[in-house]
């Protein structure tokens, strides 16, 4: 079985330089890096001349244009139609902002064979702080701080889950077989939220839960965000409504919410709709 590891950019061209040092260094390099940039050439010509070249891992190198919003879902699956016609039949997503251990494409490689169903291999992502430089600092040396709603396994554990609000697409490892059956993210999402959440429901439906890995881990580094994430306000809202079209019930009710209090949206019942109300240029963002 071959492994391809999948990104997809738009800028953050460090975080894209640290993420393929990290695969350098890894214990097992992947077969396949695939890097889909979302109207960004400079990031295709950056891998192409980058820690990656020469190396025997193949690079290809995918362009996705982009209008009013980034297609998001429609990226990934780009990428994962590029690495499985390469001949990969193990997918890795890794966000761009995420530096991978030194063990991470290796345990992920060896739980995708190892396991009997099909399942979403998920390791555990940890947070760095702004003032950690993953350009200077070997990935094996990096520390961060694991997201606390989330499994927190050490290197060689693992742990099952059907609790599919948990899965998130930063960093995450399924089969050819798996990836084929549930058929990539919706791409009826564009811009920021949702599409993940979709495809974690859309596998629990289809009876494909959640494998935690430890060993897998990723560093994530840090940029600059708001909470909730007002700049993505439209973006939530519009797809949140897709998600209720599809499925029948809100998701990222803990954002609306948040909206809601800072007087940017509202719900009605009678509609069964949240609206946006007002203008972002009327909220304070500190």
């Amino acid at each position: 079985m071959t492994t391809a590891v999948i990104t997809i950019v738009t800028g953050r061209h460090e975080h894209l330089r640290n993420q393929q040092r990290g695969l350098l260094d890894g214990t097992r390099r992947p077969e396949y890096y695939v890097v889909v940039a979302l109207d960004d050439p400079e990031a295709l010509r950056l891998t192409a001349d980058g820690p990656l070249a020469g190396t025997g891992c193949a690079l290809h190198l995918v362009r996705v244009p982009v209008d009013d919003r980034l297609p998001l879902a429609t990226a990934r699956n780009v990428g994962a139609t590029a690495a499985l016609a390469a001949g990969a039949d193990i997918l890795i997503f890794l966000d761009v902002d995420c530096v991978p251990s030194p063990s991470l494409v290796d345990t992920y490689t060896k739980a995708v064979r190892a396991q009997p169903v099909p399942a979403l291999h998920c390791g555990v992502v940890r947070y760095l702080g702004p003032e950690v430089d993953a350009g200077v600092v070997d990935s094996v040396d990096l520390l961060g701080v694991p997201h606390p709603a989330r499994p927190n396994l050490a290197a060689g554990c693992s742990a099952d889950s059907a609790d599919w609000p948990l899965f998130w697409s930063l960093s995450f490892a399924v089969s050819d077989r798996t990836w084929q059956q549930l058929g990539g993210f919706c791409e009826k999402y564009r811009g920021y939220g949702a599409e993940d959440t979709d495809f974690g429901y859309h596998a629990f439906l289809a009876g494909v839960n959640i494998t935690w890995l430890g060993g897998a881990d990723a560093y994530h580094q840090y940029h600059e965000t708001q909470h909730p994430p007002v700049q993505h306000l439209h973006d939530i809202v519009d797809n949140a409504t897709v998600f209720h079209r599809r499925w029948g019930f809100w998701p990222m009710s803990g954002w609306l919410t948040a909206f809601s209090e800072l007087g940017l949206v509202e719900y009605s019942g009678e509609l069964d709709r949240w609206m946006i109300t007002a203008p972002m240029n009327t909220v304070r963002t500190g």
